[in-house]
């Protein structure tokens, strides 16, 4: 596979952890430690997953290709109610506080799933994965990190509700993934 195929992979692959990382920018206070954490997380899962996805190969084709929509919806969902919940019972506490390495990682887990079957793919491809999973993780790092100034940048706008427009996109992104558009 050309390194042009793999960059448009890498990108199409990184659009959910780019949309959760707005998300995320939107409701937090601005700080790189929280921007690097959340870019290397999602760069880091998105990287691994396709190594996973090429090892396992033929063998969990059928089970994950069929359940992996319901896995990251179901996440994405838990996760979206939550934040609605928090951003309709807010009570003023510091935003900064709302930052959970556990959260981080269950993100991580659901906008990388994809990138599982994608690894498959390669597998099938007989394509080497070194190349590819240095290209995935370093664009979604990239994305990631610049999503969360994107939401660090428009979150004024917003005010103390924000985390309902958060929660909806990530349900929005689950129902995506779920549905297959």
């Amino acid at each position: 596979m050309d390194i042009i195929s793999i960059f448009l992979i890498a990108v199409g692959l990184a659009m959910d952890a780019f949309s959760v990382s707005i998300t995320k920018g939107l409701v937090m206070k601005s700080n790189l430690k929280h921007a690097l954490i959340i870019a290397l997380f999602f760069g880091v899962f998105q990287a691994l997953m396709p190594v996973a996805g090429w090892i396992s190969g033929i063998q969990l084709e059928v089970f994950v290709s069929a359940a992996a929509p319901w896995i990251a919806f179901i996440l994405l969902f838990i996760i979206g109610i939550k934040m609605i919940y928090e951003g309709i019972f807010d009570d003023g506490k510091d935003k900064d506080d709302s930052f959970s390495l556990k959260e981080i990682f269950v993100l991580a887990i659901a906008t990388s799933i994809d990138a599982f079957l994608v690894g498959v793919t390669f597998a099938f491809l007989k394509t080497p994965i070194a190349e590819p999973i240095v290209i995935i993780g370093a664009v979604t790092f990239f994305l990631s990190f610049i999503g969360f100034y994107i939401g660090k940048g428009i979150g004024h706008l917003f005010e103390h509700k924000i985390e309902i427009f958060g929660g909806l996109i990530l349900i929005g992104i689950g129902l995506k993934i779920l549905l297959g558009f």
